[in-house]
């Protein structure tokens, strides 16, 4: 619960849109876990709801789309790379295939440009 807490929910609190700063792989992989896990369960429990489920589970979504965009973005800096590099997931397939290898990149060693 402690890791739900600190890796899910504190994102969701203190830094909804902070857009600055670093993240480190694991920050982004565990809030992407949970992020997973948590749709999964609201999928479950919303699909008895018919129709008012669906538009709950989509308002859900949108309400994670910042964070999630944050988290990102945030992760993009700990590697030395500009936010920006996240509109290569506009080109069908091989841009979030870039993206993707970026995001499993390890952390830059020391101060980046990107630091506070």
């Amino acid at each position: 619960m402690n890791l739900f807490k600190t890796y899910y929910l504190d994102v969701l609190k203190k830094q909804y849109i902070n857009f600055s700063g670093r993240a480190t792989r694991k920050q982004y992989w565990l809030f992407v876990l949970f992020n997973i896990i948590v749709f999964a369960v609201l999928a479950f429990v919303l699909s008895f709801l018919g129709n008012t489920g669906n538009v709950l589970y989509y308002l859900c979504n949108l309400a994670v789309l910042l964070p999630s965009l944050a988290i990102a973005v945030r992760r993009l800096h700990d590697i030395d790379f500009s936010g920006w590099w996240l509109l290569l997931v506009c080109i069908p397939f091989l841009g979030s295939l870039i993206v993707l290898v970026l995001l499993l990149l390890p952390s830059t060693q020391g101060a980046n440009r990107f630091d506070k």
